[in-house]
């Protein structure tokens, strides 16, 4: 009798039993196989994406301003790897004729999955929130109220102004509305239409705490664009979104940030 078959013997292991135990290791890695409803994660473009040259299909990729953490234990650090495709991308064309109406450019992108090492799940995300380069140059940036001894700020995306040097967020009442960590800015998401944005987007709130980075729990909407626009941000359940711009051809900067949110299914009540 063999040393293996006096074992299962003695302790009463079957065949069955052994590959199961052996197996149990690696249950964990299958438990998580998707991005859950409603995870925010904030990126930033890694290249730009020009309507003049991009064609369907070209890869659009960002990366993670922080960590975002996942339910079941795993998470995605700081510079992991978003990518994504151009749906679809129209340049501007001038049409001379009077009284002509122009016709707009625009450009659509869906990102695929995420990455990071061996972990790799897929998405459909939508955009809850949109700054260009140079609002997301400065978002991160430390600054100091005027005159002698003026204590830092910062002013996350969206008007939430907190110091560095303070683990709790507060709005004007006082209220605790994020906590700032070691490893970034995390938040519940609050229901906002924000009027700065200049755009109607009606966000919703979130019962999870989530990773913000740069973004105020109520950002929603476009930040620093001036003409460009956003009628679908792809929370309809494609997770596509699409900008478009009047009177010249649409370019979404590299360093240029989104807070981005996994989506609901779909509903067909839903147009953006």
């Amino acid at each position: 009798m063999t040393t293996s078959r006096f074992l299962l013997l003695n302790f009463g292991i079957t065949a069955a039993s052994l590959i199961a135990l052996l197996s149990a290791p690696f249950a964990r890695s299958e438990v998580q196989s998707k991005v859950p409803p409603g995870t925010a994660v904030p990126v930033r473009f890694v290249r730009s994406v020009d309507a003049s040259t991009a064609r369907p299909g070209d890869r659009v990729t960002a990366k993670t301003l922080q960590v975002v953490m996942l339910p079941g234990g795993e998470r995605f650090p700081k510079g992991s790897l978003l990518v994504g495709h151009v749906v679809e991308a129209q340049s501007y064309h001038f049409n001379p004729e009077p009284y002509a109406r122009q016709k707009a450019s625009s450009i659509s992108i869906h990102f695929d999955q995420i990455v990071s090492g061996d972990l790799t799940l897929p998405v459909n995300l939508s955009v809850r929130a949109l700054a260009n380069a140079n609002q997301s140059l400065w978002a991160p940036r430390v600054r100091y109220q005027s005159g002698e001894g003026g204590a830092a700020f910062m002013t996350l995306i969206g008007g939430v102004e907190f110091s560095p040097f303070d683990k709790t967020i507060r709005d004007q009442e006082g209220d605790t509305i994020g906590y700032n960590r070691t490893q970034g800015v995390f938040a519940r998401l609050m229901a906002s239409d924000d009027p700065a944005s200049k755009t109607n987007m009606n966000c919703n709130s979130t019962n999870t705490e989530q990773s913000v980075a740069i973004f105020s729990p109520y950002a929603c909407g476009l930040y620093g664009f001036g003409r460009e626009s956003m009628p679908h941000a792809g929370r309809s359940g494609s997770g596509t979104f699409t900008l478009v711009s009047r009177g010249h051809s649409l370019k979404l900067y590299a360093g240029s940030t989104a807070l981005l949110q996994e989506t609901e299914a779909p509903s067909v009540q839903s147009k953006l």
